[in-house]
């Protein structure tokens, strides 16, 4: 948590960290990736295998080599609005014998070349070298699919004793249970985009008897509601009515403005969607008289990004060209995560690759984005605690994007945006957002040690972007003696660290 006091005139601002106030614990499961068959995500995002840098799987190494940087804990897939319309059975077995199915998400053709089972082998490829596998995370067909073909689904991935579909998994050559964890019960399915969109009421019965059914097969298993953006009637209905049957309640927020100002500060209305939601999961348990010691449902915010529709079509393939200004909005985001952490239990940023991506594939390699930077910084290194920290100093406080958040803003939105952390390793982490666009902020610092590691990204201006051949949007190392004041450039995203 991080508490703010505007400053006027000619005042010093300040930031002070207290590494010994620990908040709450930062779930790893924060920095989550999305994979979603949409645009070049899988096929020739993840899965390519013409290319000269495919494995024997036909998974790309160049792509697993950048995203192994991110240490991701967890993936989702297949979707997204795409698995509205998905049957799972077809992308299973021989790849000859797989169905081709017209795609009614993205309005494209389903080739099933890439399935559950590719799907856990890139996910074992991709855990080379780490301590814990990448997770999986699935979401099931709450549009064209069955509870039938939902269990089925589940003991597919999980059975372990002498049944039909556990062994269809050992005759499909994989002996072993994937054991997944992560079930969500459909995506977005209050909106009117969806195949089989449904009102809430609908679809807290769907969910509550699909949870019963799920957990009989499974009880180990996890199961993520479908909210919506965390500020709505539908979420305060279907807590109310589901609240005792799942571990998560999904929201999705997309941000994005032309405008800098707005671009930079858009994410504080996703900090406000998670207050919002928890109190909603709060008031659902009191409602219900759901027992203190029974833990309650977590945020999972398993959407979220920088994208805007318009300017990156969904059905074209959802490509944006990210800028500085972006990369500032993201580390907005992953402040705001780290702020909250205590509501949050998951979050998947909108996609693993290419599509609304910090990393795109190309014929010659692959490109990081502006905004890979502060997703790399903060997977890295804002792990373990939130710290308690305090901010003073100058605010914007212009219109906003959306229109609500300005009223909600207090006193506004402070120029620099802070988050601070503490890890196992006894380093602390602060992460300071500077998003004026023409000012530096020569800034007090206290609770910061003598010897401080420097990661700072910026650029030449708010518009820069990264391009194959050209970065105009670098992350630069140095050193600090913790002496004096620190200058937080104009347009830049600061990640200070030093040892407790």
């Amino acid at each position: 948590m991080t508490t703010f006091t505007k400053i006027t005139g000619n005042e010093t601002p300040l930031i002070e960290v207290d590494a010994a106030k620990r908040l709450s614990k930062i779930d790893p499961m924060t920095y989550g990736g999305f994979t979603e068959h949409m645009g070049r995500c899988i096929y020739g995002g993840i899965y390519e295998p013409t290319h000269p840098q495919a494995d024997e799987h036909g998974f790309r190494k160049d792509v697993l080599s950048a995203l192994r940087e991110l240490d991701i804990p967890v993936v989702r897939y297949p979707g997204g609005n795409f698995v509205a319309t998905y049957h799972w059975q077809d992308g299973i077995g021989p790849r000859e014998k797989r169905p081709k199915r017209p795609e009614l998400a993205w309005l494209g053709v389903e080739s099933n070349q890439f399935g559950t089972d590719e799907f856990m082998q890139w996910l074992d490829v991709l855990s080379e070298g780490k301590s814990q596998r990448v997770e999986p995370y699935l979401c099931l067909n709450f549009g064209t699919g069955t509870l039938d073909e939902a269990l089925a689904w589940v003991e597919y991935c999980n059975g372990t004793r002498d049944t039909h579909y556990a062994n269809l998994r050992r005759a499909n050559g994989h002996p072993e249970p994937y054991r997944v964890k992560y079930w969500a019960l459909g995506n977005e399915v209050w909106g009117p985009w969806q195949v089989e969109q449904m009102t809430k009421e609908d679809y807290a019965k769907k969910a509550a008897q699909w949870a019963k059914a799920l957990r009989l097969l499974d009880p180990d298993i996890q199961l993520v509601l479908c909210g919506q953006d965390g500020q709505s009637s539908w979420d305060h209905y279907v807590l109310n009515k589901c609240v005792g049957w799942v571990d998560m309640h999904s929201i999705h927020i997309y941000t994005a403005s032309n405008d800098h100002l707005k671009n930079a500060t858009a994410p504080l209305a996703a900090e406000r969607a998670i207050q919002i939601t928890a109190g909603l999961i709060d008031l659902a348990r009191i409602e219900n008289d759901i027992s203190p010691a029974k833990p309650g449902p977590k945020i999972c915010f398993d959407e979220w990004n920088v994208w805007d529709p318009e300017r990156a079509p969904g059905d074209k393939g959802a490509e944006e060209q990210y800028t500085l200004s972006d990369a500032l909005a993201v580390a907005v985001w992953l402040n705001v995560f780290v702020r909250q952490s205590r509501h949050i239990g998951m979050a998947n940023i909108a996609q693993t690759v290419n599509v609304i991506s910090p990393l795109m594939t190309t014929e010659s390699g692959v490109v990081r984005q502006s905004t890979w930077w502060p997703l790399l910084l903060f997977s890295n290194y804002m792990r373990g605690w939130t710290v308690a920290a305090h901010v003073r100093s100058g605010a914007y406080v212009g219109k906003t994007q959306p229109a609500w958040l300005q009223g909600t803003l207090g006193e506004g939105a402070p120029w620099l945006d802070v988050s601070a952390a503490v890890g196992e390793d006894g380093y602390v982490n602060l992460a300071v957002v500077n998003i004026s666009e023409t000012e530096d902020f020569d800034t007090d610092l206290k609770g910061v040690g003598s010897d401080v590691s420097v990661f700072t990204v910026s650029g030449a201006g708010v518009s820069s972007t990264n391009k194959e051949g050209k970065e105009g949007v670098k992350l630069t190392e140095d050193k600090w003696d913790g002496q004096g004041e620190y200058t937080f450039p104009k347009h830049s995203f600061t990640l200070l660290r030093w040892k407790s």
